[in-house]
């Protein structure tokens, strides 16, 4: 199983959450909850207001999601549902554990909060270049108060 931190539509509550869930797509069960070590922009973007990290370290702030243990069928899924390697990229991030309740692994026991973990997660090197310039989020949720309605897929 690998760890795969998720900090847009597919957190609980969000409109993509579902396809973690479904077991048709492999398996998925929540964690806990995170926050990236470093900063990175994330930003809502695009005609149809799509949450994107940009693989910016250092920049905007440290990101909180969502952290899921993934069978590799899941994780082959996300990768096909995230267009990775076009869209998204899938790379390897520091997260801070804020919050744990997955079942400690006999080899390793779980990671209590406060510790680091490493993570799958999916961000992007391929933007436009005003994504730079746009408003930089901590946390993503698609009725926040930006506005910003993200437009689901079977909509668009």
């Amino acid at each position: 199983m690998a760890h795969v931190f998720v900090y847009g539509t597919l957190k609980r509550g969000q409109p993509n959450h579902k396809v973690m869930m479904d077991s048709a797509n492999g398996r998925a069960s929540f964690q806990g909850r995170g926050l990236t070590m470093e900063p990175y922009p994330l930003v809502i973007a695009g005609e149809h207001n799509i949450p994107r990290l940009l693989n910016l370290p250092g920049r905007g702030h440290c990101v909180a999601g969502e952290i899921y243990a993934v069978d590799e069928q899941m994780l082959s899924f996300l990768d096909e549902f995230e267009d990775c390697p076009d869209t998204y990229q899938r790379t390897q991030l520091q997260i801070a554990v804020l919050e744990w309740e997955g079942v400690p692994s006999a080899s390793k026991g779980a990671p209590a909060a406060g510790r680091t973990l490493q993570c799958f997660v999916y961000s992007t090197s391929t933007y436009p270049p005003e994504w730079v310039h746009l408003l930089y989020h901590n946390c993503y949720d698609s009725e926040g108060t930006h506005g910003l309605r993200y437009t689901p897929r079977e909509n668009r």
